[in-house]
């Protein structure tokens, strides 16, 4: 019933995985050089977010859907692995996923809090923070790795990965889950909605303010430099976290359907089914359209990307002619 869909994400995850690696390599590459025209500490928020959309697809398309479409039967279904392959991968999503809510609050600081931008916004205080958001998440993951039991032993290894019948019942792991749940994805998703909007707002009366002030004389140049320095910040802002609310609006509205029903999704009709699957081929989606973002409103990123692979293309045509 469900192998149409299985063709669709055979396809969709070989593509993003041969799309999104270089890509994210290519952004962390140019982002790392600097002289993107954005300052250094937008740089280290940037190059650190690519770093985890690279872990998200490495660790899940590479190594756990590969290996189920081309591979079913490798060293990686030895259980510890797929444990340890999981704890990997839930680290990566959620850092994937904060680093943009921290990201979303540095601008939101850049942008409406003029006395703490100074402070706060520098590439030391983004390191901090980077760095504990990220020690954090690890830490926090590590118990998934013992919520594995294995399916089969042979020759005295265990392989593949059951979860235990303890995750459900132990109050302990429906605490943790439910943790999980909400600090991925939903409390970043409301938080980034919520520094939108505010963000929006500040702008809108700062706007008003600054035309309020400066009259209606036609004689008064009315360009505002401050206004249109913000207008690269705003616009990049804008485009990652509208294409992460947008990406991972599905998967939230799943998330919240099966808490509501309390549905167990292995007996989701057809439509929910499909529903839920297509949630999750955006959300790993999300890992590999930042790097187009930057391409689309970065005129120095754009031009060393497209350097790079004009460069690219040129090295391959002339080994494939040799």
């Amino acid at each position: 019933m469900h192998r149409p869909i299985q063709h669709v994400e055979k396809v969709f995850y070989t593509v993003l995985a041969l799309i999104g690696i270089p890509v994210n390599l290519l952004a962390i590459v140019i982002l790392s050089r600097g002289k993107c025209g954005i300052s250094s500490c937008t740089t280290r928020y940037l190059v650190i977010m690519a770093a985890a959309d690279l872990m998200v697809i490495v660790t899940d398309v590479l190594l756990r859907r590969f290996r189920y479409y081309y591979y079913p039967w490798c060293f990686l279904d030895i259980t510890p692995v797929c444990s340890v392959d999981w704890v990997l991968y839930c680290a990566a999503r959620d850092c994937s996923v904060w680093f943009t809510v921290t990201f979303s609050f540095d601008r939101f600081v850049t942008i409406c809090c003029q006395k703490l931008k100074t402070k706060y916004c520098t590439e030391k205080t983004a390191t901090a923070v980077l760095a504990t958001t990220c020690i954090l998440l690890c830490l926090k993951n590590i118990p998934f790795y013992f919520q594995y039991q294995p399916v089969r032993i042979i020759n005295n290894i265990p392989f593949l990965c059951d979860i235990k019948s303890d995750f459900y019942t132990e109050t302990w792991w429906a605490v943790l889950n439910w943790f999980d749940t909400v600090l991925t994805p939903l409390l970043p998703f409301a938080l980034i909605l919520l520094l939108n909007t505010l963000t929006v707002r500040h702008i809108l009366v700062t706007s008003r303010v600054r035309k309020r002030l400066k009259g209606d004389n036609k004689r008064v140049n009315r360009r505002d430099p401050e206004m249109e320095g913000r207008r690269k910040s705003v616009i990049l802002l804008f485009a990652i976290s509208g294409s992460f609310i947008l990406l991972w609006f599905i998967y939230v509205v799943d998330i919240l359907y099966y808490i509501i029903q309390e549905t167990n999704p292995d007996v989701y009709p057809p439509f929910l089914f499909h529903f839920r699957r297509v949630g999750f081929m955006l959300q790993r989606l999300s890992c590999c359209t930042n790097t187009f973002i930057y391409a689309a409103t970065l005129p120095r990123f754009r031009e060393k990307f497209c350097n790079i692979g004009k460069y690219l293309v040129t090295r391959i045509a002339c080994v494939m002619k040799k």
